[in-house]
């Protein structure tokens, strides 16, 4: 068996482990003396850390006290800087305001000492009373005008024979009674002239009419600025006003329910008139291009006096005889339109708004005269397009309302509505218990109210239908004549009958001192009142919108008149003081300016129907043709040309 012999360790290796023997050794030794030096170094540095930042807190608080003391002494002696400037700038304040209030008191004196000494030299020169002085002059002046152009155009054509001798208040003689004033037997029988003459058109005519108001026969490419419907809805707004509301009122008042019967007379046969003249606008106005698609258009009864008078009797005879007659025209449509159709309408606006809401206080009366100018201000802007496109809105919705209004009056007390209608027609015949004067009373009364209330035979809506797109003068002429129905037989008949129904329920004492038209309103009023007590305010604001509507329609007619004498450059101009007018109809006082320019108004019919009578032939000539193109069905709607132009069949 062999054994293992143990080999010694080389001697390299010895020496190395005798060498790590030895560092153990001393490392175990001198370690934890380090250990201990380094754990006492640490607590001396943090000791010498504290102390500094002691010394610096110290130090800090030392530096602030001192900012803030020297804060307190920098802020003090700015207050005493602020307070001393504060001081002067009051001081000098007070001394401008000083000088600037010695100034306006000087100033004032001086334009103090102005204007008195400017109304003494007014009082001086026109009596005392100064503005009001002037208005009472106007009004003189107008007063007397009217003393000799009344008598002329109202002459009683029956000489006085259905007038009695009666003593004044001086116990004088003198003639009282009834009489037929020549403007009433014009424009009656001019409306019975042309009835005949034109074989009843009106009633031939009537559902034919209605077929092109609702835009059967509209075509958009002819001549024209507005449609059928707002050439209808333009003239209606002129008649349809406060003659519908306050002025059938006052005709009951005076004629009773018989005056209701001549109001539809009249209505019928000024249909006819009114168709003659639509029909000569249509066929004599003048078409000029403005602009790449409108048109401006000026018609109406100056244009078809001034050439139609030429083209029936010729240049030597038509040529002066039309310039007269347009001319005259023209300045009675103005001087009308400023007054009957602006300053009347914001006069009796402000006295009826007064009298329903405030009690008769008229001190805001310059309110509604400021209101209605801006607001017609923005529509006559536009021109008979804008006033188009606001009556087609505003006519057909008032004359719903109110005519809705009055119905439902009527049906609240329905059982007297059989006996209303026989006292309308016994009072208008009864000559038993009239007599011959009061008979003749109730017929002058009915045709005036009727007459003036639709204005058939003055000539003023053909100036709005002389706009309307067509190339048939004749379809014109019958859509105007539905005017006189709408405005007489159906808003005045709705007013009649309400009236008639409720004025037994109504004590006369509430009407209060009102007088003239705004008594007349006032019995409306009341009657509205019967429905229910908010009523009246409602009728309030249909008078507004009334008389509002009204303005906008006669501001063009006395435009385009402006227009007619003066050429464009009178457009603007004629705007301005209309406006103008309309804010000084509630201010002013002018009865007998108002009562002037009603007379004018009334003069239209004069020149108006008697160039009529003359283009008679022509207008009878051309409704012959176009009655019998419309039975042999050769004029067709706009829907039928437009389906032959496509190549469609008719149906």
């Amino acid at each position: 068996m062999s054994t293992t012999r143990f080999r010694p360790l080389p001697f390299d290796l010895f020496k190395l482990l005798s060498c790590l023997l030895v560092i153990a050794v001393s490392l175990s030794v001198v370690a934890p003396t380090v250990a201990q030096d380094e754990a006492e170094e640490p607590a001396g540095v943090v000791d010498t850390a504290v102390e500094a930042v002691e010394d610096a807190a110290d130090k800090t608080t030392d530096t602030a006290v001192k900012l803030v003391d020297e804060a307190k002494e920098v802020t003090a002696e700015v207050a005493e800087d602020v307070k001393d400037t504060a001081t002067m700038v009051l001081e000098e304040a007070k001394d401008v305001a000083a000088g600037v209030a010695e100034g306006v008191e000087k100033a004032a004196a001086v334009v103090t000492d102005e204007v008195s000494e400017a109304k003494a030299d007014m009082d001086e020169a026109l009596g005392e009373g100064g503005i009001k002085t002037i208005e009472k002059k106007l009004d003189d002046a107008f007063g007397e005008v009217n003393g000799w152009l009344a008598p002329i155009l109202f002459v009683d054509i029956t000489a006085g024979a259905f007038k009695t001798e009666k003593l004044d208040a001086d116990g004088n003689a003198v003639l009282d009674g009834p009489g037929i004033p020549l403007i009433i037997a014009l424009l009656l029988a001019g409306g019975i002239f042309f009835t005949f003459r034109f074989g009843f058109i009106n009633i031939r005519l009537f559902f034919h009419s209605l077929a092109v108001i609702r835009g059967k026969y509209d075509n958009p490419d002819d001549h024209g600025e507005i449609s059928h419907f707002q050439a209808l809805t333009s003239a209606l707004s002129a008649t349809v006003g406060l003659g519908n509301i306050a002025g059938v009122a006052i005709a009951i008042n005076q004629g009773g329910a018989g005056a209701v019967f001549w109001m539809w007379v009249v209505a019928v046969f000024g249909m006819c008139s009114k168709f003659s003249s639509c029909t000569l606008a249509q066929v004599y106005r003048r078409v000029e291009p403005e602009g790449q698609k409108t048109e401006h258009i000026l018609g109406g009864p100056m244009l078809y006096l001034d050439r139609g008078m030429r083209d029936m009797l010729g240049n030597v005879i038509g040529w002066p005889l039309g310039k007269i007659l347009a001319i005259s025209f023209a300045f009675f449509a103005i001087m009308g339109a400023l007054g009957g159709g602006n300053m009347f309408q914001s006069n009796q606006t402000a006295e009826i708004v007064s009298w329903v809401i405030l009690d008769g206080d008229k001190s805001y009366a310059w309110v509604v005269g400021v209101l209605m100018a801006i607001l017609v201000g923005l529509v006559i802007v536009g021109g008979i397009k804008r006033i188009g496109e606001v009556t087609c809105r505003i006519v057909p919705l008032m004359c719903a309302f109110y005519c809705l209004v009055c119905l439902l009056i009527i049906l609240n007390n329905y059982q007297a509505v059989p006996e209303l209608f026989r006292s309308i027609f016994n009072e208008a015949f009864n000559l038993k218990a009239a007599g011959w004067g009061g008979l003749m009373a109730i017929f002058v009364t009915g045709v005036q109210r009727g007459a003036f209330s639709n204005e058939a035979g003055l000539g003023s809506a053909a100036i709005a239908h002389s706009a309307a797109k067509t190339d048939e003068p004749v379809r014109e002429g019958v859509v105007a004549m539905i005017g006189p129905f709408i405005d007489t037989i159906v808003v005045c008949t709705m007013t009649a009958l309400t009236i008639l129904i409720t004025q037994g329920q109504f004590e006369e004492s509430a009407l209060g001192d009102t007088a003239g038209w705004t008594r007349g309103a006032a019995m409306t009023a009341e009657a509205f009142g019967t429905l229910h007590g908010y009523m009246p305010f409602l009728l309030c604001f249909a008078v507004f919108v009334f008389a509002y509507s009204t303005m906008i329609s006669w501001s063009y007619y006395g435009e385009r008149a402006s227009e007619y004498l003066f050429g464009k450059a009178g457009i603007w101009p004629f705007r301005i003081v209309f406006l103008v007018f309309i804010v000084m109809g509630p201010i002013v006082s002018l009865t007998n300016v108002l009562d002037f320019t009603d007379l004018l108004i009334l003069s239209m019919a004069y020149p108006n129907i008697i160039g009529m009578v003359i283009l008679s032939p022509k207008v009878a000539k051309l409704a012959k043709d176009y009655v019998r193109r419309l039975k042999s069905g050769e004029m067709k709607t706009y829907a039928q040309k437009k389906r032959d132009m496509d190549g469609e069949p008719s149906i």
